[in-house]
């Protein structure tokens, strides 16, 4: 009985023993990888678009061999963006399969190129290949197309993506060209629809050993899927991660309305940019400028179509672009009667530098959309201009070198970004939202502060760009593109440029410049622009606000002439001049008169002929003034007092030999007092000031310099005489 029960585990002992010594099942089947000059990847493109170029640069960064099928031929596949078509494909593929056939150990991956990048490399996918031991292997996708009614016909997925995608597949080609010598329809019936029927039919499924990439572990189409993919970097490359699966694809594809977002991954993949190299590509395919025969041709479109501030700047920034002048002309469109006088103005100033200036004014009556149609034809039709420049008149271009910059990069349609002072408005768009309006990227804010430099692929674009003439000649040569349904012109634009496949970038490898903001322009003053402190404050310290006033504080330039009585640069000469000039227009000086109805208790006791701030809407203006760029200059001289900027009078002096020449002495009702001088000696002789108390005169003011002095107690002064002429003065009281 021993013996018996002791047989079996003995046998069972013996039987493991020798199972150690056997090598393992899955040693035996084991197979060798597939070497990387087995792998042919075939593609269709019967024309070169920008997505073509994109799809054969990641090919190139990772070695792939692509044979390109159709190139040259005429398409005949229907607009399968939109509809039902593509069927040209599986007949190009079917002929070319026809030289492979035989070959049992080569690998074929058709991918279409046009809405493709690859993201991986040739070990990686053909080692995917092997692990999911199939013949063939098709993209999945989430959503099935063209025909619903199929969908029950599926197998059953249990985790993954259930539904064929014909926009890429893998497999061995002896398989696939057994695949597609099923083909015998049109080049305009549906690629995706015969590749279905084939898989939804069980024994042709079986026979060519089909499955679908279920969890996109090769393929990643975005249509139905945009939640699901992540921008992944990682050992200073970037990838897309299907986050739902935990995958990392090795192509990805903008099927359907995911064109813009397959933009975005293509900034940064294979080698766009990363946070450890920057941006790889963006020195690729430069033009050297330097190697040109001559300079190219530049046809510069400017629209005014709003009031807008500043506008006599920016029309001289136009002539201080560096690019040879004999190169350039230029297309005007005025849409404002307020602005004739500075397009007038500046005609005489450019009639002797640019050639060629054709002005559209506002009697013309032509829409927005008809004005940029109107002159980006005028390069279009003229064959020896190279690049067209669209500026709106809302851009402050302060880059000389920007036309230079654009053009070295190359590009169909590139932009300078300029952003608006302080804010993340800007001229470009990252996304769309699903009605086609702005929405924001995960990388615009980082892109507009300038953490991410580089050239970026973006849906929208405005204000300012650069096309090649050649591009208008060609991909984009109807001539109206700003016009369509109820869009704003530049969305009409840009979104006619993505439906053809022109690519649109933004670059911001350099500064440019900024955006004005125009909103809230009101033209009813005489010198508008001095209103504009509170809405374009960076423009309007350029302008207004003295060169000198910074080195204040880094140079100490302050003087002082007389005890306490501080001397100091704030006002440019525009500034006074436009000041003065806004007073006269007004007119209404008081008069120096006792009896003022304009302030508190309307009887002044030491009277001036003024007029006050207030009475022209220049007091808040003023009173901002103030703060921004006085008391800083106070916390400087005056240690340890910090005045708020409140002033109660504010206003301009005239002084003239026949109605006031002087001012008796007297005490400001002020805290302390500030005093610019808005002309300077020659417009006048005589005038100055004398602080009586410390029997000190300053009689030779500087224009736009300040005096800053006590008001009450200390600094008894006066004005002195004036002998002939007109001086004039801009005063406030602060803190009363």
């Amino acid at each position: 009985m021993a013996m018996s029960a002791a047989g079996p585990l003995a046998l069972l002992l013996l039987g493991f023993a020798v199972s150690l010594l056997q090598p393992s099942r899955t040693a035996e089947t084991e197979q060798p990888p597939i070497p990387a000059d087995k792998l042919l990847i075939l593609t269709v493109a019967t024309k070169e678009t920008d997505g073509f170029h994109r799809f054969m640069q990641s090919a190139k960064h990772f070695n792939y061999t692509v044979k390109i099928l159709g190139k040259g031929e005429e398409w005949k596949g229907g607009d399968a963006l939109n509809t039902i078509g593509g069927g040209q494909k599986v007949r190009l593929l079917k002929s070319a399969m026809e030289t492979y056939a035989d070959q049992e150990d080569l690998v074929v991956m058709y991918v279409d190129c046009y809405d493709v990048l690859f993201a991986g490399g040739s070990e990686e996918l053909l080692k995917k290949f092997q692990q999911a031991n199939h013949k063939v292997i098709f993209a999945a996708d989430g959503l099935i197309w063209p025909d619903k009614r199929l969908s029950d016909k599926y197998p059953v997925v249990r985790s993954g993506k259930r539904f064929l995608n014909a926009g890429g597949f893998i497999g061995y080609a002896s398989y696939v060209n057994s695949i597609v010598q099923h083909w015998d329809l049109q080049d305009n019936d549906d690629d995706q629809l015969f590749y279905t029927k084939l898989y939804i039919d069980h024994l042709k499924r079986e026979h060519n050993n089909i499955t679908l990439d279920h969890k996109c572990n090769i393929f990643q189409t975005l249509n139905g899927a945009v939640d699901e993919v992540v921008l992944k970097f990682e050992d200073g490359r970037a990838r897309a991660k299907n986050s739902l699966y935990d995958t990392l694809p090795i192509t990805l594809h903008g099927n359907g309305p995911t064109k813009v977002l397959l933009n975005f991954f293509g900034n940064y993949i294979p080698n766009g940019w990363s946070h450890e190299t920057g941006c790889s590509a963006c020195d690729t395919d430069l033009l050297d400028l330097d190697a040109l025969n001559e300079n190219p041709a530049v046809t510069i479109g400017v629209f005014i179509e709003q009031p807008t501030p500043f506008l006599a700047r920016f029309l001289d920034r136009l002539l201080s672009l560096e690019h040879a002048k004999e190169k350039l002309s230029l297309f005007i469109h005025n849409n404002e009667v307020y602005h004739e006088k500075h397009i007038k103005k500046f005609w005489e100033k450019a009639k002797n530098i640019i050639s060629t200036i054709k002005i559209v004014g506002p009697e013309e009556n032509l829409s927005q959309a008809d004005a940029r149609n109107m002159g980006m034809d005028i390069c279009r039709q003229n064959k020896d201009c190279d690049y067209y420049f669209s500026i709106d008149a809302d851009v402050v271009l302060t880059n000389p070198q920007t036309l230079k910059l654009l053009i070295e990069q190359n590009r169909k349609i590139i932009a300078p970004l300029v952003t608006r002072h302080g804010k993340l408005w800007s001229n470009f768009w990252g996304a769309l939202s699903a009605d086609g309006y702005y929405a924001r990227s995960e990388d615009y804010v980082d892109i507009v502060q300038g953490n991410r430099v580089g050239v970026w692929n973006v849906p929208y674009v405005a204000n300012i760009y650069l096309i090649k003439g050649q591009t208008l000649r060609s991909e984009m040569k109807e001539r109206n593109y700003f016009a369509r349904d109820r869009l704003d012109p530049d969305m009409a634009f840009c979104r006619n440029a993505r439906e053809m496949g022109v690519f649109m970038y933004i670059t911001n490898r350099h500064e440019f410049g900024r955006l004005l903001s125009t909103a809230n322009y009101n033209i009813s003053h005489y010198n508008n622009d001095l209103w504009q402190i509170f809405e374009n404050p960076v423009e309007w310290k350029e302008i207004y606000i003295n060169p000198n006033y910074s080195k204040i504080f880094t140079e100490n330039i302050v003087e002082q002439p007389c005890p306490d009585v501080f001397w100091f640069p704030i006002f440019s000469e525009t500034a006074c001049d436009e000041l003065v000039e806004e007073m006269e227009h007004y007119g209404q000086w008081s008069g120096g008169r006792h009896h003022d109805s304009r302030i508190s208790g309307g009887y002044e006791n030491v009277p001036t002929d003024d007029i006050h701030m207030k009475q022209v809407g220049l007091e808040n203006v003023w009173l901002h003034f103030i703060r921004e760029f006085i008391a800083p200059v106070t916390l400087k001289v005056f240690a340890g007092y910090y005045t708020k900027g409140h002033a109660l009078l504010n206003f301009v002096v005239k002084y003239t030999t026949d109605r006031q020449r002087s001012l008796r002495p007297h005490h400001d009702a002020s805290t302390f007092t500030i005093n610019v001088a808005l002309n300077k000696i020659g417009d006048f002789q005589g005038g100055g000031c004398k602080f009586l108390r410390y029997n000190c005169s300053i009689d030779s003011p500087r224009k736009g310099w300040s005096f800053m002095h006590p008001g009450r107690l200390t600094h008894l002064h006066e004005g002195l005489p004036i002998l002939n002429g007109t001086r004039y003065i801009a005063v406030s009281f602060i803190d009363p």
